[in-house]
């Protein structure tokens, strides 16, 4: 029976990820390297709960035992001690996700799930590090992790039925819905968001049209929620820029990225995060 899940990095992702645990019933531990950060995340996880009181979703005694199965907290160990699913939600770089998927070996029970919550990396390759790599999948959970409703539940090359079986009652007991995929670059959705957020950038290079007008045309026209600027802006640039780098080098010249992207994220356009993207915030 899964009790505890913890979520290692704090981010936009981590945060949302440990919402959705909380919620679910699960003692959930918050990891980050960064004081300041698991700082900034409670609060915005304690942001999200008081909306939902707002809005009538639950009551304030709902919200505090909720918000009392959190705990934050700077030390991997202490984290991930007795954790029945542990779910890396690092920024998008190989070298950061296996050295923390190293620590955990290190540290955590060995009977303990692992998920990477990548949007494009190899969990095979990340997988690789464990002494037993089949207990060890993809959760791709999108951003803002409490609204959207999918989970991309990714087999790698050794990832166990039992491990999938976990990963996706984990994800329904959060109230998502889940597809199962064998890991591709990019998986479903990051490969296709990728390749129409990069050819936004290339129209908006060539003058086709205004950002905005992008935007507008793909919510009018074919019924997407954000155009691909505002959803760019949302995630990061930095971020796609990442992903697509690594489709390029997986997949070829079809995801070469676009050197305005590229001229934005040398530039400190980053999205919203900054305050300044595609568009200013």
């Amino acid at each position: 029976m899964i009790k505890t899940v913890a979520v290692l990095g704090a981010g936009t992702m981590g945060h949302g990820i440990a919402h959705a645990a909380m919620v679910a019933g699960y003692q959930t531990r918050l990891y980050d390297i960064s004081q300041t950060q698991l700082d900034i995340s409670v609060g915005q996880v304690m942001a999200i709960l008081k909306k939902g009181v707002d809005l009538g979703k639950m009551s304030q005694g709902d919200c505090n035992v909720t918000f009392d199965r959190l705990t934050a907290t700077t030390s991997v160990g202490e984290a991930v001690a007795k954790a029945d699913v542990i779910i890396e939600a690092a920024p998008e770089r190989v070298d950061l996700k296996i050295a923390l998927i190293s620590a955990v070996e290190a540290t955590a029970p060995a009977e303990a799930v692992i998920a990477s919550n990548t949007s494009a990396l190899s969990i095979t390759e990340l997988a690789a590090v464990l002494r037993d790599p089949g207990r060890m999948g993809g959760m791709h959970f999108f951003n803002p992790v409490h609204k959207m409703k999918l989970v991309e539940v990714v087999r790698a090359l050794e990832t166990s039925d039992e491990t999938v079986s976990v990963m996706m009652d984990v994800a329904a007991q959060m109230g998502k819905e889940t597809v199962l995929i064998k890991e591709s670059p990019g998986f479903i959705t990051s490969r296709i968001n990728a390749m129409i957020g990069n050819e936004a950038f290339y129209m908006l290079q060539e003058g086709v049209a205004s950002a905005r007008d992008i935007d507008k045309a793909l919510k009018l026209g074919l019924n997407h929620p954000m155009g691909p600027f505002e959803l760019g802006d949302l995630v990061g640039l930095d971020t796609r820029l990442s992903i697509l780098q690594y489709l390029h080098r997986t997949l070829g010249e079809k995801f070469r990225p676009c050197p305005l992207l590229e001229q934005h994220v040398k530039g400190g356009r980053l999205g919203r995060k900054v305050g300044k993207g595609v568009y200013d915030y």
